[in-house]
């Protein structure tokens, strides 16, 4: 039941890197999945990713993650229509995202990795920060949480990533009131994206 005065939390389902994953969300219906290009376990190259787009259900949004990539790549990918969404996990500057902004019209995230309260940075020139975990020498996908406390007074829309499953969405949602909350490891069974708890935590995510 959607409470009084709230707008429905949106999910992404990050980290999709095989076929089976985009036949979950398009069962499941997420607003955004995530394709991650930086180096990680789940990253996937531009062929990877045109391929599993070219399968995913076009109400859901292809958010492509980046690390401090070349400018014209995400650029590229933009205008190749295989991400709709940009999120910028690195220690890209306002000047970087001005020039993706002057290029495309996509919407733009920015990752900003909170240890203390010092780390909360809210004047980036993007459209939606996404607040995850700091950990030295990672920029994500570490599936920790951090202290969300810091994050209750951030008046601009964001995602919340980070520790985030289905015993806690509920009261994620609840307290902080994300604009979305983003999964990746959450939804895992053995290091692949489980079906059944995509569409529990999707499902979850409906209820408020």
């Amino acid at each position: 039941m959607k409470l009084r005065g709230r707008d429905m939390a949106k999910i992404k389902i990050c980290g999709l890197t095989r076929k089976e994953d985009i036949d979950a969300v398009n069962f499941a219906l997420p607003d955004y999945i995530g394709f991650v290009f930086a180096k990680s376990r789940r990253q996937v190259d531009e062929h990877k990713a045109m391929a599993l787009k070219s399968h995913l259900n076009p109400a859901i949004k292809a958010v492509g993650v980046f690390v401090n990539e070349d400018i014209e790549k995400i650029i590229r990918l933009c205008k190749s229509q295989i991400i709709d969404v940009i999120q910028l996990h690195g220690d890209e500057n306002k000047e970087y995202i001005n020039t993706l902004k002057s290029s495309v019209p996509n919407q733009i995230i920015k990752a900003i990795r909170i240890k203390d309260h010092q780390d909360l940075k809210t004047d980036y020139p993007c459209d939606f920060l996404l607040f995850d975990a700091f950990h030295p020498g990672q920029y994500g996908g570490t599936g920790k949480t951090f202290d969300w406390s810091i994050i209750s007074n951030v008046k601009k829309p964001y995602f919340l990533a980070g520790g985030i499953s289905l015993e806690n969405i509920l009261k994620v949602i609840e307290q902080y009131n994300p604009y979305c909350i983003d999964v990746s490891s959450g939804v895992e069974t053995n290091g692949y994206k489980d079906p059944q708890k995509i569409l529990d935590i999707v499902s979850l995510a409906r209820l408020l």
